[in-house]
């Protein structure tokens, strides 16, 4: 069974940083995209950064030049450095992969969802 745990969300004051981390475990072949999304109250969820296993990245406007999305292939990670965080981004954020696995012997590409962190912004 493929889960993904994320770790690292907390409560911070405006202009700290946070460092948010995806470990995906289980039968895995290989990792496509990875990603993080998230959503505030009353918000619907949103793309914040992805990387490719090949190392291309993507940003929401809002968080470019203060958000770094990396990843480690070697033990499945992928982590999001968050730095200059203001009061907006509050949100519960989410790890997201498209991975390939086996699943009672069947090769499966599924899209994976973490269990969401916090990250609270105080002003």
């Amino acid at each position: 069974q493929v889960q993904l745990v994320e770790s690292g969300g907390g409560l911070v004051q405006d202009g700290g940083s946070l460092r948010l981390s995806c470990a995906a475990s289980g039968t895995i072949l290989s990792i496509n995209a990875m990603g993080w999304y998230r959503q505030a109250p009353r918000k619907q969820r949103e793309l914040v950064a992805t990387t490719t296993s090949g190392g291309s990245t993507n940003y929401a406007d809002s968080v470019k030049g203060r958000f770094t999305i990396s990843r480690d292939n070697a033990k499945n990670t992928v982590y999001l450095q968050m730095n200059v965080l203001k009061p907006e981004d509050t949100a519960v954020y989410y790890c997201n992969a498209d991975i390939r696995s086996l699943r009672s012997g069947i090769l499966r590409r599924d899209n994976y969802w973490g269990q969401g962190t916090q990250v609270t912004v105080s002003s």
